[in-house]
C-alpha cells in the first residue's frame, strides 16, 4: 500500500487563538451591545470546530452509490442532484443553445475601483450577438467577489495530487462549517458550466496571469475532469482508500467535455499571448471543442497608455468590439455544429495512453 505522508498541518487553535478570530469578523461597534448572545454562539462555533463538524447535516447516501449507508453532506446531494439534472437538460435536443459568458475581471464599480471593467463591456457586447442569434447568454461576473457580501471562492484543496478519487464532483470540501469556510459560489458555478454548450471567458491580464478570482474558479473545476461522482467509494476524505482505488485503476471521466469555447484575453503591456494560451490548453485538456482560429483574441488596449483613458480608448477601437464579436459568432456555430451532431467531440475509438 503506498504510504499516505504525513507530518505539515499545524496544531489545532487554542481557545484563545480561536476567540480572536472568531471575534475579529464582529469588529464593528454596533455588535458591543450582543456580548451575551455573540459569547453564545462562539461557544457552538469552537465545539463545531474543536470536534470537526465539516458537514453537520447528513443523510444515507441510498441507492446507485457505492456505500449506501455512508453518511453524505446534505449540501454535497443536493448539488450533485442538480448537476445530474443539468447534464440532462444540456443534452436535451430540445433544449435552447446556451453559452456561459465568463467575465474574469476582478473590477466593477461596485467597489473600490469605482467603475466598471473593459472586459465587462466585451462581455457584454459577445451577450448581445448571442441574444440576437436565439441563444441564452449566462453572463458570469466574478467580479461580483469583491462587491456582494461574504461571497466566496474558496481555493482548491489539491486533492487530486493525493490521489484523483479523492477529488470529488462536485467538489466536497466545501462548505466545511468545522472551519467557517461558507458561501462557496462553486455549487452554482458548476451548475452553470453543465447547463451550458458553450463557454467563452473574456479576462484581462493581471501580472502576466490570469486574475485571482479566474485562477480560483479554474483551480475549483479540477474535479470536473477526472473527478469522482461517488464520495461514499473513498469513504468521505478517506486518502488510503483514495490511493487504493487509483492504483487499481481510475479513468478520469471527463465531465464536461464535448462544450466548445472561446477566450478574449486583453492587457495593456505585456503577458496576453501567454494568457490566450494557457486558457486554451486548459480548455484542451478538458476535451473542449476549439471553435477556430476566429474563437481566439489576444489584444492589447492602449498599448502602454495610461489607465484612466482606456475605456476612451476601448471607444475608438471598434475593429477590437468585432473581433470580441466574432468570438461569440465562432463559438455559436461551433455549438450549433457539435448538436448537429456534425463534429465529433470525445466520443471517439482512440483510447488515452497517458489518461491522467
Amino acid at each position: 500500500m503506498t504510504e499516505v505522508r504525513k507530518g505539515q498541518a499545524p496544531a489545532k487553535l487554542g481557545r484563545n487563538e480561536f476567540h480572536i478570530r472568531f471575534r475579529n469578523a464582529f469588529h464593528d461597534p454596533g455588535y458591543d451591545a450582543l456580548e451575551q448572545e455573540l459569547a453564545a454562539i462562539e461557544q457552538v462555533a469552537w465545539e463545531a470546530y474543536h470536534e470537526g463538524r465539516k458537514a453537520p447535516r447528513t443523510v444515507k447516501a441510498g441507492p446507485g452509490y457505492a456505500d449506501p449507508s455512508y453518511d453524505l453532506s446534505v449540501e454535497w446531494k443536493e448539488t450533485h442532484e442538480r448537476l445530474l439534472a443539468a447534464e440532462r437538460h444540456q443534452k436535451d435536443p430540445a433544449s435552447r443553445n446556451r453559452v456561459l459568458l465568463i467575465n474574469g475581471s476582478s473590477r466593477n464599480d461596485g467597489t473600490c475601483p469605482g467603475e466598471i471593467s473593459k472586459s465587462w463591456r466585451m462581455t457584454m457586447l459577445a451577450r448581445d450577438l448571442l441574444m440576437e442569434q436565439g441563444f441564452e447568454a449566462d453572463v458570469l461576473d466574478l467580479s461580483l467577489l469583491n462587491s456582494d457580501y461574504d461571497r466566496h471562492i474558496h481555493p482548491c484543496k489539491g486533492c487530486v495530487s493525493t490521489a484523483m478519487p479523492l477529488c470529488h464532483w462536485p467538489c466536497s470540501c466545501y462548505p466545511n462549517h468545522a472551519e467557517r469556510q461558507v458561501n462557496d459560489w462553486m455549487n452554482e458555478i458548476y451548475e452553470r458550466w453543465v447547463l451550458a454548450h458553450g463557454v467563452i471567458i473574456i479576462t484581462p491580464v493581471y501580472w502576466y496571469q490570469s486574475p485571482s478570482p479566474l485562477k480560483l474558479m479554474i483551480d475549483r473545476l479540477v474535479c470536473a475532469d477526472g473527478g469522482n461522482p461517488d464520495p461514499s467509494s473513498t469513504h468521505g476524505k478517506k486518502a488510503e482508500v483514495a490511493k487504493e482505488i487509483e492504483l487499481a485503476g481510475w479513468d478520469y471521466p471527463k465531465h464536461l467535455a464535448g462544450r466548445a469555447y472561446g477566450v478574449v484575453v486583453h492587457g495593456d503591456v505585456a503577458g496576453i499571448e501567454g494568457t490566450r494560451r494557457s486558457l486554451a490548453d486548459w480548455f484542451g485538456w478538458m476535451d473542449f471543442v476549439d471553435a477556430g482560429s476566429f474563437a481566439q483574441l489576444d489584444r492589447f488596449i492602449g498599448y502602454y497608455e495610461s489607465y484612466a483613458d482606456s475605456h476612451a480608448t476601448l471607444d475608438r477601437d471598434t475593429a477590437f468590439q468585432e473581433e470580441v464579436r466574432n468570438v461569440a459568432r465562432a463559438v455559436a456555430e461551433a455549438v450549433r455544429e457539435i448538436r448537429a451532431g456534425r463534429v465529433a467531440v470525445s466520443q471517439h475509438r482512440l483510447r488515452d495512453p497517458r489518461p491522467k
